[in-house]
């Protein structure tokens, strides 16, 4: 991206005219800190008082802003861009920003208020790590400084590499690879198929395939993004993903699996290639950018279009929210956190925003920052558990 096109971009977001693309643009640019300094030097200094603030006016801005909290109520959208003013981690209104001015020191970075209670708070980001369970049922504990080697694989504690090969016997071994809340891990598979696994999630899979035969792997819970080996690099052997009664059958291609124990939907997001999803009273085959939802409670399954960014963003080190209620996103946010979440009062269950989240954020600064939006009035930290007033 050169500067022009930058500029350019800046300029929308500012005015709150980006789209969605131009939003990412910028995002991924801004994911190396020597730009997210750079992007705040430019903001602050050429737009954000000399070019936006020359139109600024404050009986017209308390006007839309009244307005604008009487058509979207419940709605706050809240964008938080990894560390775009350096250090401080701010989140960017989109909702309040119809002015284009940067609220950074009056509004987005006041202090914890003393009367917000933090005991002993025992919340740690999410890392690497998960625990390999061996065909004879030992376990290994794989996190970052620790390497691990068997006779086919090695981990460095981050990630794990299956070396190549087939089957030639008629037994199979299995391995186990969980990942608990406040992890996640990423593998390659013996055919050189690359999974990443989200918090709370097992994977079951053979240590190698058996030549020429269906390659297949279970999902037993969680969620896995799924980047699968072409069948014509297997002698046309298709690849099957399983979990519970929901089978889903692919050739080569990339997809997204969500299915959580505590959830009442099994998603299928497609992000290249062809795959087909079915149960025993259901078969939908999918295209690139779809999404089959397979409701557990009557069996039905429904297939929408979707922005495959917000369904495949957490591999990619955010986690990104459209229109999502509070109780889904901190639900999320508890898997990545391993934390417990109370809401004192149950009607901030159904508040809704959009906003994009640095996973490498400290929660309280998450807090604070959904705090200052109004979103709610006050939390408290209890050692592992969060409570939401």
């Amino acid at each position: 991206m050169n500067n022009k096109e930058l500029e350019n971009i800046i300029v929308k977001y500012l005015i709150h005219q980006a789209s969605e693309t131009e939003m990412d643009q910028l995002f991924f640019w801004l994911k190396d800190e020597q730009n997210g300094r750079l992007f705040y030097d430019y903001v602050q200094i050429n737009y954000a008082f000399e070019h936006e603030m020359r139109q600024f006016d404050a009986n017209k801005v308390k006007r839309k802003l009244e307005q604008l909290m009487a058509e979207e109520k419940k709605i706050i959208r809240l964008r938080t861009m990894r560390k775009i003013v350096g250090y401080a981690a701010v989140a960017v209104l989109a909702s309040l920003l119809f002015t284009g001015y940067l609220l950074k020191d009056e509004f987005l970075n006041k202090p914890v208020e003393k009367h917000t209670k933090i005991v002993n708070n025992n919340i740690e980001t999410g890392s690497n790590k998960a625990t390999l369970t061996l065909g004879d049922g030992s376990q290994v504990a794989l996190e970052k400084g620790n390497n691990y080697q068997i006779e086919n694989a090695i981990s460095d504690g981050e990630g794990i590499i299956y070396e190549e090969g087939e089957v030639n016997t008629s037994e199979i071994v299995y391995n186990f690879l969980t990942v608990p809340r406040g992890g996640q891990f990423h593998l390659f598979l013996s055919d050189g198929t690359e999974i990443w696994l989200n918090s709370e999630s097992q994977l079951k899979y053979p240590v190698s395939f058996k030549k020429g035969q269906t390659r297949e792997v279970e999902l037993v819970y969680g969620e896995g993004y799924f980047d699968v080996s072409p069948s014509v690099e297997h002698e046309s052997s298709k690849f099957i993903v399983i979990n519970q009664s929901q089978k889903i059958e692919v050739l080569g291609t990339e997809f997204n699996l969500k299915a959580y124990k505590d959830e009442s939907k099994m998603i299928t997001t497609l992000i290249e290639g062809k795959v087909a999803v079915s149960t025993a009273t259901a078969h939908k085959n999918l295209e690139p950018s779809q999404q089959a939802t397979l409701n557990l409670k009557d069996g039905t399954m429904a297939v929408s279009e979707v922005d495959v960014y917000h369904e495949i963003s957490w591999k990619e080190g955010v986690f990104s929210f459209r229109r999502k209620p509070l109780v889904e996103i901190m639900k999320v946010l508890s898997r990545w956190y391993d934390m417990d979440v109370n809401f004192q009062n149950s009607e901030l269950e159904n508040v809704g925003f959009n906003g994009v989240i640095d996973k490498d954020q400290n929660i309280v600064e998450i807090l604070n920052t959904i705090k200052n939006l109004g979103i709610i009035k006050d939390y408290e930290v209890i050692n592992k558990t969060i409570i939401l007033k």
